[in-house]
């Protein structure tokens, strides 16, 4: 049994077939084909179930496939291990990040080009999505770091978190609304009240429906979008009341809205860096995770119970 050929069956199920397979591999088809029959033969069972289009694992293969992906990735941290004591970097790290983190405050892009130059044998690879969904990566193993708000519920053990931004929510509505006295608004008052929010999925909206739970409503969700400039528009033509970040005052004139602070109790969001601590981080992600904590600021708050 080989190495290599335990990637190939690997590669095989990821891609459901033998045709992409062998693209991905960047070999023939019947190349493969005979790879595998030997694995097989060498185990003594068969692996896959070969259709007309699809392959299918066999109840040998599933149980297999899962050792073969370990073997795999203890080959990977093998080269990894011995990079770090040569000072070369190999491999492929993984980010996530929410939509909208890429900003002048954080800059991601940068980061990456300067860990790029200085270890340009270093996959990287950048993906966004919700902050549930990157979250949810991290533990699954399927990213290395995660640049995500954090929702409020209950971390998974093994979570390491470097938290960079801590900022409080905000309720957001027309100039020309109806003043609240010492532009304060209290939290229970928002359940009378057509809102405007986050999608579902994002830190901020976690936190909120979770503090409105807590004080006992459910909130009245009007409007929904991605990024708060598109709420504060909404709030701006007195479409409702936007839930949004902390706001300048600058800001809040330029986008034509007054802020309210939410009280009793005031709500937070958290902007974190998040990574697994079991297993620990590969050498490059450890680095890539050390530039992005100097560059972001913060403090780290791991995460282990």
């Amino acid at each position: 049994m080989e190495l290599r050929q335990l990637r190939y069956f690997v590669t095989i199920v990821d891609e459901g077939g033998f045709t992409r397979a062998a693209e991905r591999l960047h070999l023939t088809q019947p190349g493969l084909s005979t790879q595998l029959r030997q694995l097989e033969r060498e185990l003594g069972q068969r692996l896959l179930d070969r259709g007309a289009r699809t392959v299918t694992l066999t109840e040998v293969g599933a149980a297999v496939l899962e050792h073969a992906r370990a073997a795999l990735a203890a080959a990977d941290r093998i080269g990894d291990t011995v990079g770090e004591f040569t000072g070369l970097l190999r491999g492929q790290v993984r980010l996530g990040m929410i939509s909208g983190a890429a900003s002048e405050v954080f800059d991601v892009a940068g980061v990456l080009a300067d860990f790029h130059h200085d270890h340009p044998q270093v996959g990287i690879s950048l993906t966004e999505d919700t902050a549930e969904r990157m979250l949810a990566g991290v533990e699954h193993g399927d990213l290395d770091i995660a640049l995500t708000g954090l929702t409020g519920a209950p971390m998974t053990s093994g979570i390491g978190l470097h938290v960079i931004l801590h900022t409080a929510l905000v309720a957001a509505v027309a100039h020309d609304a109806p003043a609240e006295s010492a532009g304060t608004i209290a939290l229970r008052a928002l359940a009378d009240r057509r809102l405007i929010c986050l999608t579902r999925g994002t830190g901020l909206r976690g936190i909120f429906e979770r503090s409105c739970a807590a004080a006992d409503f459910t909130p009245n969700i009007a409007f929904e979008a991605a990024a708060p400039p598109l709420l504060l528009e909404l709030a701006a033509r007195g479409l409702g009341t936007a839930i949004v970040p902390a706001l300048t005052p600058a800001e809040a004139d330029a986008f034509g809205v007054r802020s309210l602070d939410i009280v009793d109790p005031t709500i937070h969001g958290r902007l974190a860096l998040a990574w697994r601590t079991d297993p620990p981080p590969s050498p490059a992600a450890k680095v890539l995770l050390g530039q992005l904590r100097i560059a972001f600021g913060g403090h780290t708050s791991a995460v282990d119970r």
